[in-house]
């Protein structure tokens, strides 16, 4: 991911969870919260309710390869968490994007840009 850096301490979940904006899916839940910087922070979390290591992983890998696939799109200055929920669990790499689209739109963030590749 170009644009993006990865949230790593606890601190920052926390605050994002009480100050941020909410939008929710079936398969997700997204957290988010204006940073004023010209790239996102991304987190991904998983209950260890899901599942074993192997599942967690696997849901967490689905999450952010939908996240880079649409980053072309997705408006700078943000800091983002995103929470697998029950439902992704059975579902494919196609709802979980499709979730996190939706959820994206909903929330002003997504930002259909027209690239040449």
């Amino acid at each position: 991911m170009k644009n993006t850096v990865s949230i790593r301490f606890n601190n920052q979940f926390k605050y994002l969870y009480l100050n941020g904006s909410t939008q929710r899916s079936n398969c997700l839940v997204m957290h988010y919260l204006r940073n004023n910087k010209k790239y996102n922070k991304l987190g991904i979390t998983v209950s260890s309710k899901l599942g074993g290591a192997v599942i967690r992983n696997r849901i967490r890998r689905l999450v952010q390869e939908a996240y880079r696939l649409n980053e072309i799109n997705i408006s700078f200055g943000y800091n983002i968490v995103i929470v697998a929920r029950n439902f992704a669990l059975n579902n494919k790499f196609q709802k979980i994007s499709q979730d996190l689209v939706y959820m994206l739109k909903k929330a002003g963030l997504y930002v259909k840009k027209n690239v040449d590749r």
